[in-house]
């Protein structure tokens, strides 16, 4: 049996190790480039953009060996936001993009992320065709036809300028003090000179990356810093994004962070009062709190669930039409603006909130009340199975009866990393913990005995 690539987002993986190699991101370029160059001619062309790992400079240069062996011509337009490469794939007419990133994992990891001509990522059988085309093998082109390559300089710059359309016109952020964690990432740069070009005084955090510092002590996974950097300076709010600035974490004057979910509520609250919410309905995983779906549900709106992963909440979103969705990660899909998840567009539209009805942040980041949720992470090694072991099932089928009718509860696999998720929420603080840590006491002992 061959080993799966792609995962819940892309190919991802340790730097150096299988299959985050050299030799697999040229097979990877190669394979992209003979599926999406289908009619043979030299006109075909991807854009490549990266975080600022290490890593990236081997993997953009091994993508790029194997896509211009097959023919295709590479715009590579360096450190940008994930959303970018959406955006410019599409609008420079690419017919493929392709983004070096691990979003919010540490700086070892890396991966590949795919975007269609449309801006969208790939859908499960183009992935799987580029998959087969890896293990099978892909015939270079004759030496004639050999792509080119070339840097984008100005890639960041458009995408800037396509981020201050979406700000309400004749409107300025005169007077607002943002502090911006940029995850020493993507949008060192972006971010920062977007904000500060709508006319925002700027406390930048997370600002000088050197390889190996990116989500490291700041960004969407560790808001402390930024917290505190909010209160000291007096900021009127933080915004954290991760490693390639598609999630945010929105922190208020008081220093209280905010997660997707209550940035989902009060855009699909705000967007309803104007008519802009199409279909009455918010897309979301199953992992955003019950508190959200009250919510939605009190104000004659719906939510959606789908599996995790901002793909399926953007899959779900363009089968029912609708324009808002994301996680509780930060993932905010807005399609009225962009392809995929954008945190840097999201801080834009909260602050937008902000301008529009002259509330503080604190008021805008409070929507509803969350039930109590614990998540709880167990890692195991590769080719374990611990959710098989009938330990394991038992104490999940007795999780799931002591919860019923009072909460409920998730447990899956991540798509990203060797790690089983245990999650429950539950109105009782006492029971949320026992099942919880039970199920996680016993998945660790089959983990070890596996």
């Amino acid at each position: 049996m061959v080993d799966r690539l792609f995962g819940t987002d892309g190919v991802r993986g340790l730097a150096n190790s299988w299959p985050m190699t050299a030799e697999m991101a040229l097979k990877l370029g190669a394979a992209a480039g003979r599926h999406f160059r289908r009619d043979g001619s030299n006109g075909h062309r991807v854009v490549i953009g990266k975080d600022t790992r290490l890593s990236g400079y081997m993997l953009e240069n091994a993508l790029t060996a194997g896509l211009t062996s097959t023919g295709m011509n590479v715009l590579l337009l360096g450190p940008v936001p994930t959303p970018a490469v959406g955006r410019l794939t599409h609008s420079m007419r690419a017919d493929l993009g392709i983004m070096i990133s691990a979003s919010h994992n540490p700086y070892h990891d890396n991966g590949i992320k795919f975007f269609g001509p449309d801006g969208f990522k790939l859908s499960d059988e183009d992935e799987a065709e580029i998959e087969s085309l890896v293990h099978h093998g892909v015939d270079p082109v004759q030496n004639q036809n050999i792509g080119r390559a070339k840097r984008i300089d100005e890639g960041r710059m458009r995408y800037t300028e396509y981020l201050k359309t979406t700000f309400p016109e004749n409107k300025r952020l005169n007077g607002i003090k943002v502090v911006i964690d940029c995850a020493n990432g993507a949008a060192y740069r972006t971010a920062p000179e977007t904000l500060w070009e709508l006319g925002a005084e700027i406390v930048p955090v997370g600002v000088a990356p050197d390889g190996t510092n990116i989500n490291k002590g700041c960004g969407s996974t560790d808001t402390a810093l930024a917290a505190r950097t909010v209160v000291e300076t007096g900021a009127d709010l933080g915004i954290c994004l991760d490693g390639d600035a598609d999630r945010i974490m929105i922190i208020d004057e008081k220093g209280q962070v905010a997660d997707g979910d209550q940035v989902m509520g009060l855009f699909a609250s705000h967007w309803a009062s104007e008519g802009r919410l199409k279909g009455g309905k918010l897309v979301a995983t199953v992992m955003s709190n019950l508190g959200l779906e009250r919510f939605m549900s009190a104000q004659g709106l719906e939510l959606l669930r789908t599996r995790v992963g901002d793909r399926h909440v953007v899959e779900a979103m363009r089968a029912g039409g609708y324009n808002l969705g994301g996680e509780q990660s930060g993932h905010i899909v807005m399609t009225d603006f962009a392809t995929t998840g954008d945190g840097l567009l999201a801080g834009i539209q909260f602050l937008a909130c902000m301008i529009e009805t002259g509330k503080p942040a604190s008021e805008l980041c409070r929507v509803f009340d969350t039930v109590p949720q614990l998540l709880k992470n167990v890692r195991y090694s590769a080719g374990q199975t611990p959710l098989e072991a009938d330990s394991v099932k038992a104490v999940i089928s007795d999780a799931e009866t002591k919860l019923n009718g009072q909460g409920r509860l998730l447990i899956r696999k991540s798509g990203t990393e060797p790690l089983i998720r245990v999650m429950a929420e539950c109105e009782d603080d006492a029971l949320l913990a026992e099942v919880v840590d039970g199920i996680v006491a016993e998945v660790e002992t089959a983990a070890s005995s596996g």
